[in-house]
């Protein structure tokens, strides 16, 4: 971490602060987008352009970008921080063979390892969790728990009265060069969906979730909380007012970088065939 204080100024604490609110805070505060790589810019690892994007410029990342960043700042603390990599199952079909695209890390402070994971997005957790199987954990009014299958881990969350698979794991640290491969297909593969498809979001404090997406192929602004929520089309006028109101990034990044018109004249002859 290169400015620790400017780092908690962007999550909104001031003075000493532990793990477990700095991973509150830094869930409230810093959006999930992957306008970069959506635009056809390959998203960078390296630890200074990371504090430069998501704390000097006030921009939001994905897994790979908020979870090292959150682990280089709980080092700072004198945590000992492992990443792992996971296979998302969210909305997968059963039987789905999905590759390693999400970062969580495992955390030790005081000798008690914790699950920590800021980047997943439209469902992350608020608090880190005990590390390994157990749970429900309920946090403003979401339930995860954490279950063994053979040598994996699979987080799961409440959603429509049953638990559901949210991600899968070997509880095991990765290499360097393991989350640089996989943070590369994610952002520059021609069929990863962070390439093809935008997705913003964020968590407030009384857990409310928000997103702004075009994963189902159409735009939508989605409303969650644990008793409920709602959708409702977002029309390509009103984005730019929405990423700046909702989620506080310039709508500037809404322009389209070197390679995103590619990815768009792909999608129009999808929908043309």
């Amino acid at each position: 971490m290169l400015n620790f204080d400017s780092y908690l100024r962007r999550i909104g604490l001031e003075g000493p602060a532990g793990f477990a609110e700095i991973h509150r805070a830094h869930t409230t505060s810093i959006p999930f987008e992957n306008l970069d790589s959506y635009r056809g810019f390959p998203v960078s690892l390296d630890p200074g352009d990371l504090e430069r994007k998501l704390v000097d410029r006030r921009r939001g990342g994905y897994c790979f970008e908020q979870n090292l960043l959150l682990g280089a700042a709980v080092e700072a603390l004198g945590a000992t921080v492992e990443p792992m990599l996971a296979r998302v199952m969210w909305n997968a079909p059963p039987g789905a063979e999905r590759p390693l695209t999400h970062q969580l890390l495992r955390v030790t402070v005081d000798g008690r390892a914790w699950h920590a994971d800021v980047g997943f997005g439209n469902g992350t957790l608020l608090d880190p969790i005990p590390f390994g199987p157990g749970g429900p954990y309920e946090q403003a009014g979401w339930s995860f728990r954490v279950i063994e299958d053979g040598d994996e881990l699979i987080l799961q969350t409440v959603a429509a009265g049953a638990w559901r698979d949210v991600y899968r794991f070997l509880p095991r640290p990765v290499k360097r060069v393991d989350l640089e491969l996989s943070n590369w297909f994610t952002c520059t593969h021609p069929e990863s969906q962070f390439r093809t498809r935008l997705v913003l979001a964020r968590t407030g404090a009384d857990g409310t979730r928000t997103a702004l997406s075009n994963f189902s192929g159409n735009l939508m602004l989605m409303t969650r909380t644990p008793d409920g929520g709602g959708d409702r089309p977002v029309t390509e006028r009103e984005l730019p007012r929405l990423v700046e109101e909702v989620f506080g990034l310039p709508a500037a990044l809404l322009e389209r970088g070197p390679a995103r018109s590619e990815v768009a004249a792909r999608d129009a002859m999808a929908r043309r065939q």
